[in-house]
């Protein structure tokens, strides 16, 4: 079993026209299952994604897990983890687990995260699927909304308290232009805007 998680502000898939699950600051995590894995790999994979500390705690250390953080999982399957291209130039997709074995060991994944009391949002099995994410500190992410910025346009940035609205839009600014504090108890380490204002971007 292999998973790719990505720390993110926000995330989202889509299935068509519809959102099929969506969460705000937490983690996004790709899923691939491997022939021949059983509950002890899945156990294993669970327990890292519960644990793994990759938020800043009060200090800015990356010392809290997604639970400590409050944040939420989206889990997407993605059998192309497995794909092999060591020989050749198309890949083999030998390894990975057949459509009704990896099916039952994904959803048995996403229920064991949910029992551990995390809010897991999830894709759609063997859908064609449209993933779209958000790091409020990541340039790639940061540039593709700055586009919505330009001179003249007016934007909002809407969302629940703590969820990083104005640590997106100190980002998109360039400087600390909001005041933010921390959030602790349920929402851990999340910033929170001390005040409601309106300011030019560029």
């Amino acid at each position: 079993m292999r998973a790719v998680l990505q720390r993110v502000s926000s995330a989202s898939v889509t299935v068509g026209e519809r959102v099929a699950g969506t969460i705000g600051p937490g983690l996004l995590v790709l899923i691939g299952i491997e022939a021949g894995d059983g509950p002890d790999d899945r156990d294993y994979i669970v327990n890292k994604i519960r644990d793994v500390r990759i938020f800043p705690d009060a200090a800015d250390k990356m010392n809290l897990s997604v639970a400590d953080a409050g944040g939420g999982v989206l889990v997407v399957s993605q059998f192309t983890l497995y794909g092999d291209i060591r020989k050749g130039r198309r890949p083999s997709f030998d390894d990975a687990a057949p459509p009704d074995v990896a099916r039952a060991t994904y959803e048995a994944v996403v229920r064991e995260l949910r029992s551990t009391g995390l809010v897991v949002a999830t894709g759609e099995f063997q859908a064609m699927m449209q993933v779209e994410l958000v790091n409020g500190r990541d340039p790639v992410s940061v540039a593709r909304l700055a586009a919505y910025c330009g001179l003249g346009e007016t934007v909002a940035l809407v969302g629940s308290s703590g969820v990083g609205k104005s640590t997106l839009a100190n980002t998109l600014k360039g400087s600390d232009s909001i005041a933010t504090q921390q959030l602790f108890g349920s929402f851990l380490n999340r910033l929170s805007q001390t005040s409601t204002s309106s300011m030019p971007m560029r």
